[in-house]
């Protein structure tokens, strides 16, 4: 027999039971449907995080840290540098020295300091960071309204969303160009009473004195961070010339305040950007040799695609079960198929069909079932996923986030899907097949 012989008689024997063939057929659509939509979500939310790191161009970042810095204990896997000095200090020296290694575009010292953030009557505590305006207007930000500040503009701050948030605005765009105000805390010794502890206590006469500065706002960004293994988020985001004529406290980070007592002065952290990934390896053993920590995110890209790799396998194993479930319909009626058509398989082998004649029949018939469900089922999968990714984007919408696709389709999971459809459907069809080969024609045509 011909294949395409195999094939219209496989379709005409699912055809008389058309209701069954429905139901078994529906029963895989289901179960590749809901495989579909759960490594689509997975792979979705991999591209998403990828996407934007390289959009951000947080690849490209090391992050620098001295060796009197406390936390190293606490800090996670991507933290390098065996041989670090005490001693040395991340000041303007340290800076300029990395400055010059090939590949290297900016460094970046990572200068923040505690302030309260007023706007429309709201008080917010909030950390502010202060950004050049070579990093406010590259990629590393990306804004949802307005725009960055220029060199010559002072007294202009970019707003994070996530604070505007928190403030209940929701229009980014109606607030570029309004005042915002800033009170810091700065050391005032004079306010302090040595003979009158016990107000201290009660929160009275802290040495501390506030002091208030109207900024203008000029964009809104994406809430970010920078600041290596502990990414703390900010705010605000203000330019060198404007933080310096503001007064704050002394800290130039603070991770100032876990150093300890002895360590070396100079900055906290450093981030340092480069012209490529490629030269992550050969920058970072350059400034580990100068005796300082480095960090860099790229390291841990590798620890993110595990973690991303368990997350599929676990959707994985969900969606099995379904697959299971639908194997076992197709073996039940590819069962009840050769109870029925027991004296027509006793007569084609009569006739001359040898036993492989008869497994050819049955799993060209398996095959049929697991091509239209596979074929069906990326169709649900796809379909269901645009529903719960509008759904959820809707509703984020209204929080003010972006939209964003929850959902990855590559090539290899569309011809997967079909194709592993195709390959449950002939493992279920292997008993079926065997049990009908082995039946008997004198006993068969008997029974007839």
């Amino acid at each position: 027999m011909r294949i395409s012989d195999y094939i219209d008689l496989s379709f005409s024997n699912l055809w008389k039971k058309k209701l069954r063939t429905f139901l078994t057929t529906f029963g895989v659509v289901i179960a590749i449907g809901a495989l579909v939509c759960m490594v689509a979500f997975g792979k979705g939310m991999q591209k998403n995080v990828a996407e934007q790191f390289k959009e951000l161009e947080l690849f490209n970042f090391i992050t620098v840290y001295s060796g009197s810095l406390v936390p190293r204990g606490i800090l996670s896997g991507g933290e390098s540098g065996n041989t670090v000095s005490e001693d040395i200090a991340l000041d303007d020296d340290a800076l300029r020295k990395i400055k010059k290694f090939r590949g290297v575009d900016l460094v970046l010292p990572d200068i923040r300091f505690p302030a309260a953030v007023s706007l429309n009557g709201q008080e917010k505590f909030s950390l502010i960071q202060v950004i050049p305006t070579e990093v406010s207007s590259s990629k590393t930000m990306k804004f949802r309204a307005g725009q960055s500040y220029t060199e010559d503009e002072k007294n202009s701050v970019i707003i994070s969303d996530s604070l505007l948030l928190g403030f209940k605005i929701k229009d980014f765009a109606s607030i570029i160009g309004k005042k915002i105000n800033i009170t810091t805390l700065t050391v005032d010794l004079s306010r302090f009473n040595p003979e009158d502890l016990s107000s201290l206590f009660r929160g009275e006469n802290l040495p501390f004195a506030k002091e208030n500065y109207e900024m203008t706002i000029a964009g809104v960004t994406e809430n970010m961070g920078f600041g290596g293994p502990a990414l703390l988020r900010s705010d605000v985001y203000l330019s060198p010339e404007t933080a310096s004529t503001m007064k704050k406290l002394p800290i130039t980070n603070l991770w100032d305040l876990l150093r300890e007592p002895s360590g070396t002065k100079g900055y906290s952290l450093v981030n340092v950007r480069l012209s490529s990934p490629d030269l992550i390896d050969t920058v970072k053993k350059k400034i580990e040799d100068m005796g300082f920590r480095t960090f860099a995110l790229i390291d841990q890209f590798e620890e993110f695609q595990k973690g991303f790799l368990f997350m599929d396998l676990f959707l994985l194993a969900l969606g099995m079960i379904a697959v299971i479930v639908a194997s076992l319909g197709i073996i039940n009626t590819m069962i009840m198929s050769i109870l029925e058509r027991y004296s027509e398989i006793g007569i084609m082998k009569a006739v001359g069909a040898s036993n492989r004649d008869i497994k050819k029949i049955f799993f060209f018939e398996t095959v049929s079932i697991g091509f239209l469900g596979g074929l069906f089922g990326l169709g649900l999968g796809w379909s269901v996923s645009l529903v719960i990714n509008k759904v959820v984007n809707h509703f984020l919408a209204k929080q003010g986030l972006p939209y964003l696709e929850y959902f990855s389709f590559p090539l290899w999971l569309c011809v997967g899907a079909i194709g592993f459809a195709v390959v449950i459907s002939l493992v279920a069809g292997i008993y079926p097949a065997a049990r009908a080969a082995r039946v008997d024609p004198v006993v068969a045509l008997r029974h007839h």
